[in-house]
């Protein structure tokens, strides 16, 4: 058994290749061979996101504070906050961050295939990550109306 105290592994930033913004990696736990599964807490500053990207193996993320948006490829936008359990399945192409607004921290967790958790793929361009706002715009306009 090996218990991982709190604050004895140090924050990392993650890198701008793969984030827009800033975005802080509280790691919490690598298993060792032959386990595979990873998990960290990643907090997310407003506006900050993650590139596009898939888990082979897929991903859960688990909100614990702010409001966060997540995207899967082809869907909408959808808004996330404390208490959602967001199920990425393998090699779904997708993204999540924090709102416009808001900080978001969710813990993530991963199994690696081959050694590998992720495949990164392009960036999420502020037009595509401002869709939102747009839909939010639409809805309120929406309620105005009726």
């Amino acid at each position: 058994m090996n218990i991982k105290r709190s604050g004895s592994q140090p924050s990392q930033r993650a890198p701008a290749e793969h984030f827009t913004g800033t975005v802080r990696i509280d790691p919490l736990f690598q298993g060792a061979e032959p386990a595979r599964a990873g998990g960290a807490y990643v907090t997310f500053e407003p506006c900050a996101r993650s590139d596009w990207h898939t888990h082979p193996l897929g991903q859960t993320l688990i909100v614990t504070s702010g409001c966060g948006l997540h995207q899967r490829w082809g869907g909408p936008i959808e808004e996330i906050r404390p208490g959602d359990v967001i199920m990425v399945g393998p090699d779904e192409k997708h993204w999540h961050g924090a709102s416009p607004t808001t900080a978001m921290t969710h813990i993530a967790i991963q199994e690696s295939l081959n050694g590998k958790p992720v495949e990164w793929l392009e960036k999420v361009t502020d037009e595509q990550y401002n869709a939102w706002l747009s839909g939010k715009d639409s809805e309120a306009s929406q309620g105005d109306k009726r």
